[in-house]
Parts: C-alpha cells; structure tokens; sequence
C-alpha cells in the first residue's frame, strides 16, 4: 500500500499550486484522507480532509477559502488545490488515509491516520 504525493515546488506569495496525491496497492474509496504539513521546528499540522465520498470536507483555519481539497475514487488519487499561497504556508505536505473512519466523517488527528506518503515540499517566497 502506497501513497505518493506530488506537486510541490517554489510559488511567489500569491501563487497556486495543485498537490495530488495517487494511492496503489489497494482502492481508498473507503477511506477519510487527508493533508498534513510540516515546517521546520513545528509539529505536523492538519491542513484540510474528505471523507469517502466527498461529501464532507474541512480545513484548518489558516487555509480556509485558499484550499479546497478533493478526491477521485476511481482514479484512487485525492488532490489539495492551494491559492493565493503565503509565506508561511512553506511546508512539507504530507497526504494520509484513514482506514478505520465511518462514512461521512473527516479525520483531524495525524495519529489516527494509517498510511501516508512521502510529503512534497511546498516554498512560497514574499
């Protein structure tokens, strides 16, 4: 089972950037997934999740209106579409599933997530 994000790269503040994730080894469609960050010196943080079908989604406050995030259940790939990005949203993305949630939830907690992909770095400069 694996997930491998991409995506990442160096924006102006201001920019867009499109993070995608693409799961293999096993369908996720039954999985809350989310996205996570990490910048230097700080714990992991919750960025945005979606439950199974999409139908339930939800975002830390400090990304609230800029991201949205999404998911394709045929394809098995879930996608973070970041705008009008900030200086401190510069982080290692990381995008994770939980394969023990109920249909319609979002999962907040990092440690109730079981898989998770390598993270892609996201830099915006001022």
């Amino acid at each position: 089972v694996q997930l491998q994000a991409s995506g990442g790269g160096l924006v102006q503040a201001g920019g867009s950037l499109r993070l995608s994730c693409a799961a293999s080894g096993r369908s996720f469609s039954s999985h809350a997934m989310g996205w996570f960050r990490q910048a230097p010196g700080k714990e992991r943080e919750f960025v945005g999740g979606i439950s199974w079908r999409g139908t339930r989604r939800d975002y830390a406050d400090s990304v609230k209106g800029r991201f949205t995030i999404s998911r394709d259940n045929a394809e098995n790939t879930v996608s973070l579409q970041m705008n009008r990005l900030k200086p401190e949203d510069t982080a290692v993305y990381y995008c994770a599933a939980d394969e023990n949630s109920v249909s319609g939830a979002v999962t907040y907690n990092a440690d109730a997530y079981e898989y998770w992909g390598q993270g892609t770095q996201v830099t915006v400069s001022s």
